[in-house]
């Protein structure tokens, strides 16, 4: 499958947020890039449905494909369509992982998974967007606590953005969804409507 493998924070100057949600890709310039990039551009309705679209699929970094799929799923789910839409992305286990502090981004999370280093209430489980409940218990395999980007992305973890909805422990090196994710704690950057009218039009 393609994904983009370029510089990230030109990603982020491009859509005008940060898709770390940890702000550095905008402290020092937050044009767009390129040689306009400073000039104010005007953008349709449907351009900023896109643009918004956009923003939260290379945020999560997942296929077209899959983000629509996922966006389908969240009409069968009682509630808010957008809302939902979004709770669905945030339990995928690639970013459930990140959550927790075991990787520093979300590609590297996707990475862990992807190579069998991650556990799902002791069983491995190598599939990004396995979606995970609340209460399953998410680990590393027993030689992977030792691993160097794991060790690393816990020490840096403290400078991350917190939220509520999972819980780790340091000493079992395991963490847990507690709840289900809060749409007030999810980017207040994103707005969820703007990308159910672009898929209803």
């Amino acid at each position: 499958m393609a994904r983009y493998r370029g510089p990230q924070w030109k990603l982020s100057r491009k859509v005008g947020i940060s898709l770390s949600e940890t702000g550095k890709e905008l402290s020092k310039r937050n044009t767009r890039p390129g040689q306009h990039g400073a000039s104010r551009q005007k953008l349709s309705e449907y351009g900023l449905q896109l643009k918004e679209k956009q923003k939260l699929r290379l945020m999560y970094g997942v296929s077209e494909k899959q983000f629509r799929r996922l966006f389908d799923a969240a009409k069968k789910v009682q509630g808010i369509h957008g809302e939902n839409f979004m709770v669905l992305l945030e339990r995928r286990l690639d970013n459930v992982v990140y959550r927790l502090g075991l990787a520093t981004t979300r590609q590297g999370a996707r990475q862990l998974v992807n190579h069998g280093h991650v556990t799902v209430d002791g069983v491995r489980v190598n599939i990004p967007s396995f979606q995970v409940s609340p209460g399953q218990v998410i680990s590393l395999k027993e030689h992977s606590k030792s691993l160097k980007v794991v060790k690393e992305a816990l020490e840096q973890s403290s400078h991350r953005k917190k939220v509520s909805y999972v819980k780790f422990d340091s000493s079992k090196m395991e963490g847990s969804l507690v709840e289900m994710p809060n749409r007030k704690e999810l980017s207040q950057e994103i707005n969820e409507s703007l990308i159910v009218e672009y898929y209803n039009r």
